[in-house]
């Protein structure tokens, strides 16, 4: 018997091709859509969830209150994580990790250029990534030891086991290669291609200074500790050791890390979870309107099958006996849908991998997921066929038969309802979209606060520093530079907090202001293009007493609540420094936020990166050529690497580009769907209304006014729509931009261009039915056989 079925239901699909492609593309479209969707929300919720130990490892934080908040942060200072293990039981390992650092590898004649990380040793007992070759039991034993990614490995000794070889790191230090691990997953907020022990290097003046943040600090807790009495416990622990009696830590799970790392007023509130639970709503959403589409267009066919229904009851079939036909019909076309798709799945993945910026992989030899793929294209098919199986079988033969069986006209059907429903998800996708675009863009004209145009960084690496003068002059000698100067680390990047003031001024509890810190030698105020307010910007070389000098940006003035800051002290410990300008704010952290209070200081070691400005009337790649043949001639053991600073401040923008990019994609995808949808409710209109047209037709009416008649009831329904759509649009991306301190203003435009493409799509999509219902022969329309 269900043999039978399948092989009427396969006849039906062939007999009706035209319904067999729509409904089949509809619902592979959607089933790949929650492939695609499962694929990308796996990687999400699995990301830094596959050590050994997990669940006991944490990331240590700061929390201070300051005038009535309460702010979060993740740079720790260099002596907290082992003041915590050496004064707490409860803590197995704690591991510090300094900055990303670009360094040169040499071996033989191989010079390539990686970046990673400085680790305390436990590190790797910590986070177990996977070892190709090596002992873990000796990784990082010594202040020379390195453990190398299977990539960097590769690129460096071929095919060779590097372990026990050794490599010249900056060339001028030897590391002995201790290990080779797997290349670190897509799925990890950690990213090196080498691992070595905190030196003196990446420790300096850091290490041993409770109240500067260098580090991101991980502690990981002996099995049973709970981490909440810890917390509590460790709660004063930062009193003895800082000047700030506000400042606490507290251990946050790895686990959370990725998915809720946003913090409001000292809480975490979410985060990428956010993100995860509205790309999976919306691609359940999709597959919802697929579902809808195929009950749609089954039941748009009812007229045409209402006989077969008819005389199959007449000759003993029962009802349970046509559920289970039209079932295995669903199942059959969900099953066709699914190995589609899968095609398409495969085809776009790797489309998919290149807009998100890593890889993707859906392990079709799994056997788990065919299981679920199985499980999943049942469950589809069942529910998308569950309502026709139930109305076709309903139908009364005798009425059938008789021709007596005729819809009731209704200005609320089920369809038209799940139309509206559908084209209400589409314009508040279509708002959403331009809104998420819009944002971006207006973020992306917001005043930085410096010129990027044609300033590039290049790292502090080999005999830059020790000829740093010279380099400079015969740079700006060239005239293809224009400025040059030297910062501890990147323009782009906010690299360290710190508390701990003190000033003259009317601002109380000066001592838990958090201010961004960043060093120079001189010339930042000209080569960056800042604007200077007040005073002058500092030089050390000109300037020797510029050691106790320090750079205000005004939201510094502000929060200090200097009125004439220049000249000021400003009181760190026993230190003094003096304000000697201040320049208007810039960017340093995300875009999105407002900015902080930065000081700059002036320093003649650890200014890490050089910043040039290029003369902006040459040609760029001319000027990048004779900056290099300097840099070459005076550091010939590296070769010359550089980085824009328009594209690093361009990488802020990744992550909500990429939410744009997918709203974007399920857009188009719901609007197709949806049309498709409506195709299928003008097909069921022409079904049943074929008499009708057919007198309107004898009793003269054109054949514009016929298709007017249908599109006008399909208008109306996308009319209600657009209401529908409105305030819930609005109350979401209201909500969503919320979460920015610069955002832009919801415009009545975006509603406007939403509600008019919704309905030309409508129109487009219903002319074809309608125009072909208004051509038809009315003799044939009329015939008493239908």
């Amino acid at each position: 018997m269900l043999k039978s079925y399948f092989k009427i239901a396969w006849r039906n699909l062939l007999k009706h091709k035209s319904f067999s492609i729509i409904n089949i593309t509809g619902l592979a479209i959607g089933m790949a859509t929650v492939l695609l969707i499962w694929t990308w929300v796996q990687n999400e919720l699995d990301y830094d969830g596959f050590y050994s130990h997990s669940k006991e490892l944490y990331k240590l934080y700061n929390k201070a209150s300051y005038q009535n908040s309460v702010s979060v942060w993740d740079v720790t200072s260099g002596p907290a994580g082992p003041a915590l293990q050496q004064n707490y039981a409860e803590v197995a390992h704690t591991s510090r990790i300094y900055w990303p650092i670009e360094r040169l590898f040499t071996y033989g004649d191989k010079h390539i250029k990686s970046t990673g990380n400085d680790v305390d040793a436990s590190f790797l007992d910590m986070f177990d990534f996977p070892l190709i070759s090596g002992s873990r039991e000796h990784l990082l034993e010594d202040g020379k030891s390195i453990v190398l990614t299977e990539t960097l490995a590769k690129k460096l000794f071929g095919g060779e086991n590097p372990v026990g070889k050794t490599i010249t790191l900056d060339n001028k230090e030897p590391y002995r290669i201790t290990g080779v691990m797997k290349d670190l997953p897509a799925n990890t907020d950690f990213s090196f291609t080498y691992l070595i022990p905190l030196t003196n290097i990446s420790l300096n003046n850091y290490s041993n200074n409770w109240n500067s943040n260098s580090y991101y600090t991980y502690v990981e807790l002996k099995p049973g500790t709970s981490v909440v009495s810890f917390n509590q416990k460790i709660r004063g622990f930062l009193k003895p050791y800082i000047t700030d009696g506000n400042t606490s830590l507290f251990l946050y799970p790895m686990s959370k890390m990725h998915l809720y790392s946003r913090f409001d007023n000292g809480v975490p509130v979410g985060g990428k979870i956010e993100e995860v639970r509205l790309i999976v709503f919306i691609g359940l959403i999709v597959l919802l309107i697929a579902c809808v589409n195929f009950m749609n267009l089954s039941t748009a066919r009812s007229q045409r099958r209402a006989k077969e229904v008819g005389v199959r009851k007449v000759f003993g079939a029962r009802r349970n006996n046509l559920l289970k036909q039209f079932l295995c019909e669903s199942i059959l076309l969900a099953f066709s849908a699914g190995v589609l798709a899968v095609l398409i799945v495969w085809v776009v993945l790797p489309l998919v991998d290149s807009v998100m910026g890593k890889p993707y992989v859906l392990n079709f030899a799994d056997p788990f997921l065919w299981v679920g793929l199985v499980g999943f294209i049942l469950v589809t098919g069942i529910l998308a066929g569950i309502y026709p199986a139930v109305y076709l079988s309903a139908f009364k033969p005798v009425k059938v038969l008789k021709g007596t069986m005729h819809p009731v006209k209704q200005f609320f059907s089920p369809r038209k309802v799940l139309v509206v429903l559908q084209f209400s998800i589409a314009i508040i996708l279509i708002v959403s979209t331009m809104i998420i675009y819009r944002q971006i863009q207006f973020v992306q004209n917001r005043n930085i606060g410096y010129n990027v145009a044609n300033l590039i960084e290049v790292p502090v690496e080999g005999d830059i520093e020790k000829n740093y003068t010279a380099i400079k002059a015969a740079l700006l000698n060239t005239g293809a530079v224009a400025s040059v100067t030297r910062t501890g680390w990147g323009v782009t990047i906010n690299g360290s907090t710190s508390s701990g003031f003190t000033w003259e001024g009317p601002v109380a509890d000066k001592n838990n202001t958090v201010f961004s810190l960043a060093r120079t030698e001189s010339d930042l105020i000209q080569t960056l293009g800042l604007k200077l307010v007040a005073g002058r910007d500092l030089d050390y070389s000109r300037f020797p007493a510029d050691s106790n000098a320090i750079l205000l940006n005004e939201s510094a003035v502000k929060t200090m609540g200097l009125k004439d800051p220049i000249g000021k002290i400003v009181t760190r410990g026993t230190a003094n420094y003096v304000v000697t300008g201040v320049f208007k704010d810039f960017i340093v952290g995300s875009p999105y936020s407002a900015v902080g209070p930065m000081m700059v200081f002036t320093s003649k070691s650890w200014l890490l990166n050089m910043v040039l400005r290029l003369n902006e009337n040459g040609n760029v790649q001319r000027n990048l050529q004779q900056a290099g043949d300097v840099l070459r001639n005076y550091n010939p053991a590296y070769p010359f690497t550089y980085h824009f600073v328009d594209q690093e401040y361009g990488e802020k923008f990744k992550d909500q580009q990429q939410t744009g990019m997918l709203m974007a994609l399920f857009s188009a995808l719901t609007i197709f769907i949806s049309c498709l949808g409506m195709f299928g409710l003008a097909s069921y209109m022409a079904e049943v209304r074929i008499r009708e047209i057919g007198i309107r037709k004898v009793l003269g009416a054109s054949g514009a006014q016929i298709s007017g008649l249908f599109s006008r009831e399909f208008v109306s329904l996308v009319v209600i729509a657009i209401f529908i759509a409105t305030p819930i649009a609005w109350w979401i991306m209201a909500k969503w931009l919320n979460d920015f301190t610069y955002r832009v203003d919801i415009s009545w435009v975006y509603f406007g261009l939403a509600g008019c493409g919704a309905i030309v799509l409508a129109l487009i999509t219903v002319s074809m039915q309608a125009m072909k219902a208004a051509l038809a022969n009315p003799v044939d329309s009329l015939r008493a056989d239908r």
